[in-house]
């Protein structure tokens, strides 16, 4: 029996023995994958993420530069970051790199920027090395406060214009952000080898709108690789050196932030003062809580290890923040008792457009709600309100910067965290001035004063309006002028920036923007027109409440806020689309649009009969009669007790426009 039980255990040890050989080779084996998959993805060291920490501490602020890339969309920011990854040695040479720091898949899949990222690359000039930091930024005007964010950690900017659109909406925008900041500007000139590129027009352009002399313009095509060997070269030598003492206490302004399963919260910081290393104990500011440093690095352009991070570069920290509600963008941190003055953050971004979003299924609640909690981590931009909605449930009163950044966001849920979600359609903050001084923001339909509260209470109604930006060829002007006019926009200036280019601005409500304005803007102009806006303060509109009646009950969802002149177009739009989707129930369903108590159109469901008098096979008609008159007594007793319950699906299709 003890011989038995001997082997057995001999047995044991050697079976556990193989196993974890097995186990051994299998790891090696993949890790042998891992670096053939990083090979083939385009990066240039296996070292970039299996390597030991790399020392940058010889890198002073004399040997470092921060820039970024601004630019209106499409114009190839993403591109020429490409080329300066590849010349710099970051990633391999080979024609699989497009977009690299777009890392998202919603970029990849739209071809937009929406996300800034940043990427450090180590180059030589003049016989010294340098450490350059870039941070490639969106260029459409709904991700602005991306950039604004970006600038901060920067001293200088490339601002790159397509040779062949010339200036854009966007890049009128971008350079006057970084003009408010204060930060050296470079223009460069991209896409010149394209048959249709222009390169002097486009250069007279620059030279007129902004003051910059046309001799100091780069050309280039980033897509060749044409030029490209000047442009760290122009940084190097015409962006200045951070500032800040290497002796000075540790001070880093947080700027970014993501969330990692592993890690938790990580921080993408610009160091201002001193250094931090991995085992320090730094504190926030914004909180007062204290972390310990797990681990620091750049990135190169995933995350790189290195011994410290010190006054003038930009990189991460891991800080063993477990919770998103904790990291708090522009934020200032310091080491555990040596505290300094606080730098000044940013702006929160104020928000131009609300949507509700709402679980599909009830039970996801919880989890949607920390999907969004890690969401808004990555996009600080998005403010965050919890709302109930009686047809709806429970869900959330989300603020946007545009209707672009409301879809981009809904996709990341969908795609990153795998959630199933009903967003509303977009709305905007309202302002109601009373008659005793005081005023309130209206974010959701559902807080609309009513028509008698107006009367009695209401001093005025206000609506937010935006200063457009529109630029288009000259042939334009009159259909642009019309689409202005037809959105209630108000004309201001209109002027040429060359022989066949006109820069339009004028005022209009934000409520026209969000609808249709974009797509007509495109069409109408064959999509040579670009667009951009800015807050411009509220004005004292005549604005009404629409609301939808089924039965005569309000259905809160699908209730709007809009201007008096629209209410009979949407009411009688809106009423037919809900007849399309309405199922036919037992009674008959009456579909109503009013506002201010007024019907303003009305369409019914006609309900589901039983023949009734199918077995009556001639004889009286007074018993054909009965038995209808006793049909329809029923159907009287069943509309009074009877609700009507729209699905889901009924939602997604109203505010969507289809009829599936």
């Amino acid at each position: 029996m003890r011989r038995a039980w001997k082997h057995s255990l001999v047995g044991c040890a050697l079976s556990c023995s193989q196993r974890y050989k097995t186990w051994q080779s299998m790891a090696t084996a993949c890790g042998y994958l891992r670096k053939a998959s990083m090979k083939s993805e385009g990066y240039a060291s296996k070292a970039d993420r299996l390597g030991a920490e790399i020392d940058i501490t010889g890198y002073t602020p004399d040997r470092i530069r921060n820039f970024s890339i601004i630019a209106h969309i499409d114009h190839g920011k993403s591109t020429l970051a490409d080329r300066l990854l590849e010349t710099t040695g970051v990633i391999t040479k080979s024609g699989k790199n497009k977009q690299v720091l777009d890392k998202l898949k919603v970029e990849r899949e739209r071809g937009i920027t929406v996300k800034a990222q940043s990427a450090s690359m180590f180059c030589e000039h003049d016989g010294r090395k340098y450490l350059v930091n870039l941070i490639d930024t969106p260029g459409h005007v709904d991700f602005s406060y991306e950039v604004s964010r970006s600038l901060a950690a920067c001293q200088g900017t490339i601002l790159l214009v397509d040779a062949a659109q010339g200036i854009q909406a966007q890049t009128v925008a971008n350079f006057y952000l970084a003009f408010g900041e204060g930060l050296a500007v470079i223009p460069m000139l991209n896409k010149v080898d394209l048959p249709t590129a222009e390169p002097d027009r486009a250069a007279l352009q620059i030279e007129s709108a902004f003051e910059i002399d046309a001799a100091n313009i780069v050309h280039l095509s980033a897509k060749t690789g044409l030029g490209i060997n000047r442009v760290l070269p122009s940084v190097i030598e015409r962006i200045p050196a951070p500032s800040g003492s290497i002796d000075a206490p540790f001070k880093a302004l947080l700027f970014d932030t993501w969330y990692d399963k592993y890690v938790g919260v990580v921080c993408l910081m610009a160091i201002k003062d001193g250094a931090v290393r991995r085992g320090d104990r730094v504190v926030s500011m914004h909180s007062g809580t204290r972390y310990e440093v797990m681990e620091v690095g750049i990135m190169h352009p995933e995350q790189r290890p290195a011994t410290q991070l010190q006054v003038g570069q930009v990189g991460y920290v891991v800080c063993n923040m477990k919770s998103v509600a904790e990291a708090h963008v522009g934020d200032t941190f310091h080491k555990d008792k040596f505290p300094v003055v606080p730098l000044p953050g940013f702006a929160p971004a104020k928000s131009m457009v609300f949507a509700g979003v709402f679980p599909l299924d009830a039970g996801e609640f919880d989890k949607l709600n920390e999907s969004i909690q890690k969401l808004t981590l990555n996009d600080s931009s998005v403010a965050v309100h919890k709302e109930t909605s009686a047809a709806l449930g429970q869900g959330w009163r989300l603020g946007f910067l545009g209707t672009l950044h409301m879809d981009v966001f809904r996709q990341r849920l969908e795609e990153e965290y795998d959630a199933s979600v009903l967003v509303t359609a977009p709305t905007v903050p309202y302002r109601v001035q009373y008659k005793d001084g005081t005023s309130k923001y209206i974010q959701t339909p559902a807080d609309f004063p009513t028509a008698i509260e107006i009367q009695d209470k209401v001093d005025a109604v206000m609506e937010p309006f935006v200063l457009a930006t529109l630029i288009f060829p000259e042939q334009y002007l009159g259909a642009m002028l019309e689409l202005c006019t037809m959105h209630r926009g108000d004309i201001h200036t209109h002027t040429y920036l060359d022989e066949s280019r006109v820069m339009l601005k004028c005022r209009m409500p934000t409520a026209e923007m969000v609808t249709d304005f974009y797509d007509q803007l495109k069409s109408r102009s064959q999509g040579f027109a670009s667009f951009d806006y800015e807050d411009n303060g509220y004005n004292e509109s005549d604005l009404v409440k629409m609301e939808v009646l089924l039965n005569g009950e309000a259905v809160d969802a699908l209730a709007a806020v809009m201007h008096r002149d629209n209410v009979a177009t949407v009411g009688r739009t809106m009423a037919k689309r809900l007849k399309d989707v309405i199922r036919r129930q037992l009674f008959d369903i009456i579909i109503q649009t009013a506002a201010n108590g007024k019907v303003v159109a009305r369409e019914t469901v006609k309900q589901l009969r039983k023949n009734v008098t199918a077995k009556c096979y001639g004889g009286d008609i007074s018993r054909k009669m009965k038995l209808l008159n006793k049909q329809k007594e029923g159907k009287k007793r069943m509309k009074k007790i009877g609700r009507v319950e729209l699905p889901q699906e009924a939602f997604l299709s109203v505010m969507t426009g289809s009829k599936e």
